[in-house]
C-alpha cells in the first residue's frame, strides 16, 4: 500500500507542476500532506514536517548565504573575466551561445556547488538569451545537465556518499570513472551544439557592429538585415564599421530599436543577475537603445581594486569547503559577512546589496522548506523504504551477475525521486549486498551508482534547481519537460561508456 501511495504521490506532483495546475511550493506542501492522510498517518504529519525541516535547514542556510556571497562576487566583478571570455566566444551566434552555456556551467561546476554554478551561469547568459530571443529552457536544461555530470566530483557529494555507505575510498570510485564521465560531458557539449543549431534556425543570426574595435560586453546586437524578425534565416552580411562616429551611433540606435522585438532588452536574471547588470533593485531598467551589456562593465558595484582580495577569499572559501574545515553553511555565512564588510563598508550599501538578492534568497529558502514537507512525508511514512524494497525485490534472480548494470539503471529513477542521502545510504548498500552474493565488486556497484547524477540535478528534491529556474524565470514544469529526456540520455551514455571501457 505504501509503495503504491509513494509512486502515486510523486506522479501526482510531477503531473500537476508540468501541467502548471499548481505552483511548485504549493504542490510540495499540499500533495504530501494529502497523501499522508491517505496513508492513515495524518496525525503524525507535524512530526514528519518538523523532522524534514530540521534535516534540510542546514541546506537552506547554505543556499541563503551562498546566494548572498556569490551575488556580491558577481556585483563586484570577480567573474567578469570568465564571462567576457565566454561572451567573446559566443558573439551573436545562437549555437555558440548554447555551447558557451554548457562550457561555462562545466567550468564553474568544478567548485562542487550546484547553486553557485547556476547563479554564475544564469547571471552571465540570461541577458544574451533574452536579447537574442533564445529559449530559456534550453539554457536551464544545458546548465543542469552539464552540472549533473560534474556533480560526481569527489567533493560534489555523491561520490563521497557512495564511499561512506560502502566503506570504500572515494578516489578508487571516482578516478576509474573519469573516462566515462568525460564521454558524458562530451555528449553534453554535442547536445548543446545540436540544440544551438536548432535555435539558430529558429531565431536567425545577429551580428555585432564594431566587434573588431569593441569588447563584446560593450557591443550592441542588431539584426543582420535591419528590421528582420526573430524567425529570419541567418544572413552573413555584416554591418559596416567604417562609417563616422555619429553615423555609426545613429545606425546602432535605430537598429537596436528594431531588434528589441527580437527577444527584448537584455534584462537581468532575477535579483542576483539584476544587481550585476544594474537593472534591478536600485538601477535603471535596460532599454532596447542601451544595447547588449551582459554583466555591465560600468556598474557602480564594481570593486576592481579589491579583485585579488575577492579572488583569494573565494579560493580560500572553496578550499575550506573541500577540506571540510567547517560546516558549509558556516563557511558561507562567514564568507558573506566578510565580503559585504570589505567591499561595502558603508551600511546603506550593505543593505542595498542584501535587498538586491533578497528575492532569490526568499524564493529558494521557501522552496527548500516546502521540499522538506515532501521528503519528510516520504521518509516518515516509510514510503521511500517500501518503494526501494519493491524495486530491489523486482530484480530477476538471473540479473544477479549484472548487478552493476542494474544499479546504473536504477540510479536514474531512484536519484530523481529521492534524495542522494536516501539512495546512497538506504538503497545502495542493499544493491551492493545483492551484487556481492553474485561476485560483483562493491567498487563496480559504487561507480554505477554515479550514473544517474545528470538526471538527479533536475529533480524537484534538489534545492539548487530552484535557484536555476528562479533566476532564469522559467517554470519548473517547463524545465522538467524539456530537460528530463536529455538528462536521462546523458546518464545512459555515461553508463554505456562505463561498460564499454570495462569500468562498470
Amino acid at each position: 500500500m505504501l509503495t503504491f501511495l509513494g509512486f502515486a504521490m510523486i506522479a501526482t506532483f510531477l503531473v500537476l507542476i508540468m501541467m502548471k495546475k499548481m505552483s511548485p511550493i504549493a504542490a510540495l506542501v499540499l500533495i504530501p500532506a494529502l497523501f499522508c492522510v491517505f496513508a492513515g498517518k495524518g496525525a503524525h504529519l507535524g512530526d514528519y514536517v518538523i523532522d524534514g525541516v530540521g534535516k534540510l535547514a542546514p541546506t537552506a542556510a547554505m543556499l541563503m548565504f551562498a546566494i548572498v556571497y556569490f551575488g556580491v562576487m558577481i556585483d563586484v566583478g570577480l567573474f567578469d573575466p570568465i564571462v567576457r571570455g565566454i561572451l567573446r566566444f559566443c558573439k551573436a551566434d545562437p549555437m555558440r551561445v548554447v555551447v558557451g552555456t554548457a562550457v561555462l556551467a562545466a567550468i564553474v561546476s568544478l567548485d562542487g556547488d550546484g547553486s553557485t554554478t547556476f547563479m554564475i551561469t544564469v547571471s552571465a547568459m540570461y541577458p544574451l538569451y533574452k536579447r537574442l530571443g533564445l529559449s530559456l529552457v534550453v539554457m536551464t536544461g544545458v546548465a543542469a545537465t552539464a552540472n549533473g555530470v560534474m556533480n560526481t566530483l569527489p567533493w560534489g557529494g555523491p561520490t563521497a556518499r557512495a564511499a561512506t555507505a560502502l566503506k570504500l575510498d572515494a578516489a578508487d570510485i571516482f578516478v576509474p570513472m573519469i573516462p566515462a564521465l568525460a564521454v558524458g560531458l562530451l555528449f553534453v557539449f554535442v547536445l548543446a551544439y545540436v540544440l544551438g543549431v536548432k535555435e539558430r534556425r529558429r531565431v536567425g543570426t545577429l551580428v555585432l557592429p564594431g566587434q573588431v574595435e569593441r569588447e563584446v560586453a560593450e557591443e550592441e546586437l542588431v539584426p543582420a538585415v535591419p528590421g528582420a524578425s526573430g524567425a529570419s534565416a541567418p544572413v552573413s552580411t555584416p554591418v559596416s564599421t567604417s562609417t563616422s562616429t555619429s553615423t555609426s551611433a545613429s545606425t546602432s540606435t535605430s537598429t537596436s530599436a528594431s531588434a528589441s522585438g527580437d527577444g527584448g532588452a537584455g534584462s537581468a536574471a532575477g535579483s542576483a543577475a539584476a544587481s550585476a547588470s544594474a537593472a534591478h533593485g536600485g538601477g535603471d531598467a535596460a532599454t532596447p537603445e542601451d544595447g547588449f551589456q551582459g554583466l555591465d562593465p560600468h556598474r557602480p558595484t564594481l570593486r576592481p581594486r579589491l579583485y585579488w582580495f575577492n579572488a583569494g577569499l573565494t579560493i580560500a572559501l572553496l578550499t575550506a569547503m573541500i577540506m571540510e574545515l567547517l560546516p558549509i553553511p558556516v563557511l558561507f555565512l562567514l564568507g558573506a559577512a566578510l565580503a559585504l564588510t570589505v567591499n561595502f563598508p558603508h551600511m546603506p550599501d550593505q543593505k542595498a546589496r542584501i535587498a538586491a538578492h533578497a528575492d532569490n534568497v526568499l524564493n529558494v529558502a521557501g522552496m527548500v522548506f516546502a521540499a522538506a514537507v515532501f521528503t519528510g512525508v516520504l521518509t516518515g511514512t516509510g514510503m521511500v523504504k517500501h518503494m526501494a524494497d519493491w524495486l530491489v525485490g523486482a530484480i530477476p534472480e538471473g540479473m544477479g551477475p549484472h548487478m552493476a548494470l542494474v544499479t546504473g539503471l536504477l540510479s536514474l529513477p531512484l536519484t530523481y525521486f529521492m534524495s542522494n542521502d536516501g539512495f546512497y545510504f538506504g538503497v545502495l548498500p542493499v544493491l551492493a549486498e545483492a551484487g556481492a552474493a553474485h561476485g560483483v565488486s562493491p567498487l563496480e556497484i559504487a561507480r554505477a551508482s554515479l550514473v544517474g547524477q545528470a538526471l538527479h540535478m533536475s529533480s524537484p528534491l534538489v534545492p539548487a534547481v530552484y535557484v536555476l529556474v528562479g533566476m532564469a524565470k522559467v517554470e519548473f514544469g517547463d524545465h522538467t519537460r524539456f530537460t528530463v529526456k536529455w538528462a536521462a540520455l546523458t546518464s545512459l551514455v555515461v553508463l554505456a561508456a562505463g561498460m564499454l571501457f570495462g569500468i562498470i
